[in-house]
Protein backbone atom coordinates (compact mmCIF):
# COMPACT_ATOMS: atom_id res chain seq x y z
CA UNK A 1 0.00 0.00 0.00
CA UNK A 2 1.41 3.38 -0.50
CA UNK A 3 1.79 5.84 1.91
CA UNK A 4 1.55 9.27 0.58
CA UNK A 5 2.02 12.29 3.32
CA UNK A 6 0.80 15.92 1.70
CA UNK A 7 3.69 18.06 3.36
CA UNK A 8 7.19 18.01 4.49
CA UNK A 9 6.89 19.98 7.87
CA UNK A 10 8.52 18.08 11.07
CA UNK A 11 5.29 16.06 11.64
CA UNK A 12 5.37 14.62 8.08
CA UNK A 13 9.20 14.41 8.23
CA UNK A 14 9.20 12.55 11.42
CA UNK A 15 6.65 10.22 9.87
CA UNK A 16 8.22 9.47 7.26
CA UNK A 17 11.43 8.43 9.02
CA UNK A 18 9.95 6.43 11.53
CA UNK A 19 8.55 4.35 8.78
CA UNK A 20 11.88 4.13 7.49
CA UNK A 21 13.32 2.46 10.13
CA UNK A 22 10.75 -0.04 10.33
CA UNK A 23 10.86 -0.78 6.79
CA UNK A 24 8.53 0.79 5.24
CA UNK A 25 8.65 3.32 2.08
CA UNK A 26 6.77 6.41 1.97
CA UNK A 27 6.33 9.31 -0.34
CA UNK A 28 6.32 12.88 0.79
CA UNK A 29 4.49 15.54 -1.59
CA UNK A 30 5.65 18.94 -0.87
CA UNK A 31 4.55 22.18 -2.53
CA UNK A 32 8.15 24.10 -1.73
CA UNK A 33 10.52 23.63 -5.04
CA UNK A 34 13.17 22.85 -2.98
CA UNK A 35 14.47 22.47 0.66
CA UNK A 36 15.68 25.86 0.85
CA UNK A 37 12.59 27.87 -0.88
CA UNK A 38 11.88 29.77 1.98
CA UNK A 39 13.01 30.33 5.82
CA UNK A 40 11.32 27.57 8.42
CA UNK A 41 11.18 30.57 11.15
CA UNK A 42 13.00 30.81 14.61
CA UNK A 43 13.72 28.52 17.30
CA UNK A 44 11.84 25.33 19.14
CA UNK A 45 11.25 24.41 22.17
CA UNK A 46 11.78 20.58 21.86
CA UNK A 47 10.54 18.57 25.11
CA UNK A 48 7.71 15.94 24.84
CA UNK A 49 9.05 15.78 21.16
CA UNK A 50 12.10 14.14 22.31
CA UNK A 51 10.29 10.80 22.35
CA UNK A 52 9.64 10.87 18.84
CA UNK A 53 13.20 12.04 17.79
CA UNK A 54 14.21 8.28 19.97
CA UNK A 55 11.74 6.05 18.31
CA UNK A 56 13.26 8.28 14.80
CA UNK A 57 17.15 7.31 15.97
CA UNK A 58 17.92 11.08 15.94
CA UNK A 59 18.13 11.37 19.31
CA UNK A 60 21.49 12.16 19.90
CA UNK A 61 22.07 13.85 16.62
CA UNK A 62 19.37 16.07 18.02
CA UNK A 63 21.61 16.85 21.22
CA UNK A 64 24.14 17.83 18.78
CA UNK A 65 22.68 20.49 17.00
CA UNK A 66 20.60 21.73 20.26
CA UNK A 67 21.21 24.84 22.04
CA UNK A 68 21.15 24.17 26.26
CA UNK A 69 21.75 27.64 26.84
CA UNK A 70 18.35 29.08 24.76
CA UNK A 71 16.64 27.84 27.80
CA UNK A 72 17.67 30.85 29.30
CA UNK A 73 15.01 33.22 29.99
CA UNK A 74 14.66 37.27 30.94
CA UNK A 75 10.94 38.63 31.84
CA UNK A 76 10.81 42.29 32.22
CA UNK A 77 7.81 45.31 32.24
CA UNK A 78 7.66 47.81 29.89
CA UNK A 79 9.51 50.29 32.05
CA UNK A 80 12.84 48.04 32.08
CA UNK A 81 11.99 46.22 35.45
CA UNK A 82 14.01 42.75 35.51
CA UNK A 83 11.52 40.60 37.03
CA UNK A 84 12.89 37.42 36.39
CA UNK A 85 16.41 36.45 34.92
CA UNK A 86 17.05 32.52 34.20
CA UNK A 87 20.75 31.39 33.24
CA UNK A 88 21.13 28.09 32.49
CA UNK A 89 24.03 26.17 33.73
CA UNK A 90 26.45 24.58 30.97
CA UNK A 91 25.74 20.87 32.30
CA UNK A 92 22.22 21.58 33.00
CA UNK A 93 20.48 18.80 31.30
CA UNK A 94 18.52 19.06 28.16
CA UNK A 95 14.85 18.95 29.07
CA UNK A 96 13.67 21.38 27.20
CA UNK A 97 16.87 23.09 24.56
CA UNK A 98 15.88 25.15 21.76
CA UNK A 99 16.89 24.20 18.18
CA UNK A 100 16.77 26.11 15.15
CA UNK A 101 13.57 25.16 13.12
CA UNK A 102 15.75 24.67 9.56
CA UNK A 103 18.25 22.82 11.57
CA UNK A 104 15.72 20.02 13.09
CA UNK A 105 14.14 19.99 9.47
CA UNK A 106 17.14 19.68 7.74
CA UNK A 107 18.11 16.64 10.09
CA UNK A 108 14.92 14.47 9.19
CA UNK A 109 15.55 15.71 5.55
CA UNK A 110 18.64 14.23 5.75
CA UNK A 111 17.75 11.25 7.60
CA UNK A 112 15.68 9.93 4.64
CA UNK A 113 16.23 7.88 1.50
CA UNK A 114 17.25 10.30 -1.63
CA UNK A 115 13.55 10.57 -3.47
CA UNK A 116 11.22 9.95 -0.61
CA UNK A 117 10.49 14.06 -0.50
CA UNK A 118 9.12 14.47 -4.00
CA UNK A 119 9.39 19.13 -4.09
CA UNK A 120 7.64 20.73 -6.09
CA UNK A 121 4.40 18.81 -5.93
CA UNK A 122 1.45 21.36 -4.75
CA UNK A 123 -1.45 19.05 -3.50
CA UNK A 124 -5.06 20.05 -4.73
CA UNK A 125 -7.17 17.29 -4.30
CA UNK A 126 -7.89 13.57 -3.61
CA UNK A 127 -10.37 10.56 -3.92
CA UNK A 128 -10.70 7.46 -5.00
CA UNK A 129 -7.11 6.67 -4.32
CA UNK A 130 -6.04 9.05 -6.53
CA UNK A 131 -3.78 11.98 -5.93
CA UNK A 132 -4.26 15.69 -7.85
CA UNK A 133 -2.04 17.96 -8.01
CA UNK A 134 -2.28 22.03 -9.02
CA UNK A 135 0.37 21.45 -12.36
CA UNK A 136 -2.15 18.44 -13.71
CA UNK A 137 -0.19 15.49 -12.56
CA UNK A 138 -1.52 12.99 -10.51
CA UNK A 139 -0.51 9.87 -8.08
CA UNK A 140 -1.81 6.84 -6.44
CA UNK A 141 -2.17 6.03 -2.75
CA UNK A 142 -3.49 3.27 -0.25
CA UNK A 143 -3.28 5.42 2.07
CA UNK A 144 -3.46 9.47 2.63
CA UNK A 145 -1.84 11.84 5.72
CA UNK A 146 -1.81 15.44 5.91
CA UNK A 147 0.74 16.96 7.43
CA UNK A 148 -0.04 20.21 5.16
CA UNK A 149 -0.29 22.46 8.46
CA UNK A 150 -2.64 25.05 9.76
CA UNK A 151 -4.47 25.90 6.17
CA UNK A 152 -4.53 22.33 5.14
CA UNK A 153 -6.25 21.14 2.52
CA UNK A 154 -6.68 17.08 3.18
CA UNK A 155 -8.48 18.16 6.29
CA UNK A 156 -11.65 18.66 4.25
CA UNK A 157 -11.63 15.19 3.56
CA UNK A 158 -12.36 14.52 7.67
CA UNK A 159 -13.87 17.75 9.01
CA UNK A 160 -15.47 21.07 8.02
CA UNK A 161 -13.46 23.00 10.98
CA UNK A 162 -11.68 25.79 9.93
CA UNK A 163 -8.82 28.40 11.69
CA UNK A 164 -10.42 31.16 13.43
CA UNK A 165 -8.56 34.02 14.79
CA UNK A 166 -8.17 34.15 18.45
CA UNK A 167 -7.66 37.96 19.07
CA UNK A 168 -3.59 38.30 18.64
CA UNK A 169 -2.00 39.53 15.98
CA UNK A 170 2.08 39.81 15.33
CA UNK A 171 4.57 41.57 13.46
CA UNK A 172 8.16 39.79 13.03
CA UNK A 173 10.78 41.29 12.93
CA UNK A 174 14.37 40.25 12.47
CA UNK A 175 18.27 41.35 13.74
CA UNK A 176 21.24 39.87 12.14
CA UNK A 177 24.22 38.98 13.38
CA UNK A 178 23.68 41.03 16.53
CA UNK A 179 26.74 40.13 18.22
CA UNK A 180 28.88 42.06 15.86
CA UNK A 181 25.88 44.59 14.62
CA UNK A 182 24.61 45.59 17.81
CA UNK A 183 26.66 44.13 21.01
CA UNK A 184 24.72 45.95 23.59
CA UNK A 185 21.49 44.81 22.49
CA UNK A 186 23.12 41.61 22.29
CA UNK A 187 23.79 41.47 25.93
CA UNK A 188 20.55 42.94 26.55
CA UNK A 189 18.95 39.76 25.05
CA UNK A 190 21.38 37.25 26.06
CA UNK A 191 21.52 33.58 24.69
CA UNK A 192 17.83 32.59 25.39
CA UNK A 193 14.21 34.37 25.39
CA UNK A 194 13.65 37.50 26.35
CA UNK A 195 10.28 38.95 27.18
CA UNK A 196 8.00 41.98 28.11
CA UNK A 197 4.65 42.12 29.01
CA UNK A 198 2.57 45.36 29.61
CA UNK A 199 -0.45 47.02 28.59
CA UNK A 200 -2.24 44.37 26.16
CA UNK A 201 1.09 44.20 23.91
CA UNK A 202 4.45 41.91 24.07
CA UNK A 203 7.79 42.01 22.82
CA UNK A 204 9.33 38.53 22.28
CA UNK A 205 13.12 38.85 21.31
CA UNK A 206 14.83 34.73 20.90
CA UNK A 207 18.64 34.31 20.48
CA UNK A 208 18.46 31.72 17.08
CA UNK A 209 21.52 29.70 16.43
CA UNK A 210 22.32 31.70 13.27
CA UNK A 211 23.57 34.56 15.20
CA UNK A 212 20.03 36.63 14.73
CA UNK A 213 17.43 37.48 17.22
CA UNK A 214 14.00 37.14 15.83
CA UNK A 215 11.34 39.65 17.54
CA UNK A 216 7.67 39.06 17.73
CA UNK A 217 5.73 42.18 18.54
CA UNK A 218 2.11 40.74 19.54
CA UNK A 219 -0.53 43.03 20.08
CA UNK A 220 -3.46 41.20 22.30
CA UNK A 221 -7.48 41.30 22.01
CA UNK A 222 -7.09 42.81 18.17
CA UNK A 223 -9.55 41.68 15.85
CA UNK A 224 -8.54 40.47 12.36
CA UNK A 225 -8.76 43.42 10.33
CA UNK A 226 -6.41 44.96 13.14
CA UNK A 227 -3.51 45.39 10.50
CA UNK A 228 -5.79 47.03 8.20
CA UNK A 229 -6.46 49.70 10.56
CA UNK A 230 -2.84 49.82 12.39
CA UNK A 231 -1.13 52.39 10.06
CA UNK A 232 2.11 50.36 10.03
CA UNK A 233 2.93 50.45 6.13
CA UNK A 234 4.37 47.17 5.94
CA UNK A 235 6.06 47.99 1.80
CA UNK A 236 7.94 50.74 3.28
CA UNK A 237 10.09 48.88 6.22
CA UNK A 238 11.86 52.07 7.38
CA UNK A 239 8.34 53.69 8.15
CA UNK A 240 6.90 50.63 9.51
CA UNK A 241 9.65 50.96 12.26
CA UNK A 242 9.14 54.45 12.79
CA UNK A 243 5.42 53.58 13.05
CA UNK A 244 6.00 50.83 15.70
CA UNK A 245 8.29 53.17 17.55
CA UNK A 246 5.44 55.43 17.94
CA UNK A 247 3.14 52.77 19.30
CA UNK A 248 5.69 51.77 21.96
CA UNK A 249 6.71 54.90 22.12
CA UNK A 250 6.25 54.84 26.28
CA UNK A 251 7.90 51.57 27.11
CA UNK A 252 11.61 51.73 28.04
CA UNK A 253 13.52 52.78 25.06
CA UNK A 254 16.57 50.31 25.86
CA UNK A 255 13.62 47.69 25.10
CA UNK A 256 12.79 49.30 21.81
CA UNK A 257 15.97 50.13 20.49
CA UNK A 258 15.35 46.27 19.23
CA UNK A 259 12.28 47.64 16.91
CA UNK A 260 15.00 50.12 15.49
CA UNK A 261 17.74 48.29 15.15
CA UNK A 262 15.67 45.32 12.69
CA UNK A 263 15.79 44.80 9.19
CA UNK A 264 13.88 45.35 6.77
CA UNK A 265 12.05 42.12 6.73
CA UNK A 266 8.84 43.21 8.90
CA UNK A 267 5.99 40.27 8.35
CA UNK A 268 2.73 40.67 9.99
CA UNK A 269 1.12 37.26 11.35
CA UNK A 270 -2.51 36.55 12.23
CA UNK A 271 -2.27 34.51 15.06
CA UNK A 272 -5.57 31.50 14.59
CA UNK A 273 -5.98 27.50 15.97
CA UNK A 274 -8.38 25.17 15.59
CA UNK A 275 -11.05 24.27 17.74
CA UNK A 276 -9.85 22.41 21.10
CA UNK A 277 -10.62 18.89 21.20
CA UNK A 278 -11.20 18.77 17.62
CA UNK A 279 -12.15 15.03 16.58
CA UNK A 280 -13.59 13.32 13.60
CA UNK A 281 -14.78 10.35 12.73
CA UNK A 282 -11.87 7.81 11.21
CA UNK A 283 -11.75 7.04 7.87
CA UNK A 284 -9.66 3.66 6.88
CA UNK A 285 -7.33 5.76 4.10
CA UNK A 286 -6.89 9.22 5.36
CA UNK A 287 -5.41 10.88 9.09
CA UNK A 288 -3.62 14.14 9.87
CA UNK A 289 -0.36 15.20 11.82
CA UNK A 290 0.65 18.33 12.94
CA UNK A 291 -1.61 21.63 12.70
CA UNK A 292 -3.66 20.20 9.95
CA UNK A 293 -5.47 18.43 13.03
CA UNK A 294 -4.52 20.60 15.89
CA UNK A 295 -3.39 24.00 15.44
CA UNK A 296 -2.66 25.65 19.16
CA UNK A 297 -1.79 29.29 20.66
CA UNK A 298 1.92 29.54 19.18
CA UNK A 299 2.80 28.89 23.20
CA UNK A 300 5.50 25.79 22.91
CA UNK A 301 3.61 22.91 22.40
CA UNK A 302 2.86 22.90 18.65
CA UNK A 303 5.99 21.26 17.14
CA UNK A 304 6.23 18.53 20.20
CA UNK A 305 3.05 17.62 19.26
CA UNK A 306 3.66 17.54 15.28
CA UNK A 307 6.29 15.01 16.34
CA UNK A 308 5.03 12.90 18.32
CA UNK A 309 2.06 12.47 16.00
CA UNK A 310 4.59 11.58 13.19
CA UNK A 311 6.44 9.28 15.12
CA UNK A 312 3.41 7.54 17.30
CA UNK A 313 1.36 7.07 13.53
CA UNK A 314 5.10 5.65 12.13
CA UNK A 315 4.90 2.73 14.87
CA UNK A 316 0.72 2.17 14.63
CA UNK A 317 1.04 1.47 10.95
CA UNK A 318 4.22 -0.78 11.66
CA UNK A 319 2.39 -2.45 14.51
CA UNK A 320 -0.57 -3.19 11.87
CA UNK A 321 0.87 -3.81 8.78
CA UNK A 322 -1.94 -5.92 7.37
CA UNK A 323 -4.54 -3.51 8.93
CA UNK A 324 -3.73 0.18 7.87
CA UNK A 325 -7.85 1.46 9.16
CA UNK A 326 -6.78 -0.22 12.51
CA UNK A 327 -3.55 1.58 12.92
CA UNK A 328 -5.42 4.81 12.78
CA UNK A 329 -7.90 4.12 14.63
CA UNK A 330 -5.25 3.99 17.41
CA UNK A 331 -3.52 6.59 16.19
CA UNK A 332 -6.11 8.81 16.54
CA UNK A 333 -7.90 8.21 19.90
CA UNK A 334 -3.94 8.66 21.16
CA UNK A 335 -3.55 11.65 19.58
CA UNK A 336 -6.83 13.12 20.53
CA UNK A 337 -6.33 12.57 24.05
CA UNK A 338 -3.00 14.09 24.24
CA UNK A 339 -3.31 17.01 21.77
CA UNK A 340 -6.67 17.78 23.45
CA UNK A 341 -4.59 17.63 26.86
CA UNK A 342 -2.01 19.67 25.32
CA UNK A 343 -4.82 22.19 23.56
CA UNK A 344 -6.09 23.07 27.01
CA UNK A 345 -2.90 24.09 28.53
CA UNK A 346 -1.96 26.07 25.56
CA UNK A 347 -5.54 27.63 25.56
CA UNK A 348 -4.69 28.71 29.53
CA UNK A 349 -1.26 29.97 28.83
CA UNK A 350 -2.56 32.31 25.92
CA UNK A 351 -5.48 33.20 28.05
CA UNK A 352 -2.46 34.41 30.51
CA UNK A 353 -0.52 36.03 27.90
CA UNK A 354 -3.74 37.98 26.87
CA UNK A 355 -4.33 38.82 30.29
CA UNK A 356 -4.00 42.75 31.55
CA UNK A 357 -1.20 41.80 34.49
CA UNK A 358 0.49 39.20 32.26
CA UNK A 359 4.18 40.06 33.45
CA UNK A 360 2.98 39.49 36.85
CA UNK A 361 0.92 36.21 36.51
CA UNK A 362 3.97 35.39 33.88
CA UNK A 363 6.09 35.60 37.22
CA UNK A 364 3.68 33.58 39.56
CA UNK A 365 3.90 30.84 36.86
CA UNK A 366 7.65 30.46 36.60
CA UNK A 367 7.75 30.92 40.66
CA UNK A 368 5.39 29.56 42.36
CA UNK A 369 4.81 30.09 45.78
Amino acid sequence: MTIAIIGAGLGGLALARVLHVHGIDAVVYERESSRDARGQGGMLDIHSGQRALREAGLLDQFFEIARGEGQDMRLLKPDGTLLLQEDTPDDAPLLRPEVDRADLRDLLLDSLPEHTVRWGHAYESAGDGVLRFADGRTATYGLLVGADGANSRVRALLTDARPEHIGQNMIELCVSDIDRTHPDLAAMVGRGNYWVFGDGRSLAAQRNGDGRVRIGLNFYNTGEDWFADSGIPFDDPAAARVRLLEMFGEWDPRITALIAAADDTIVPRSITTLPIGLTWPSTPDVTLVGDAAHLMPPVGEGANMALLDGALLGIELAGHPDDFPAAIREYEREMFERTGAAGRMSADIQELLMSPDASERLLAFFQPG
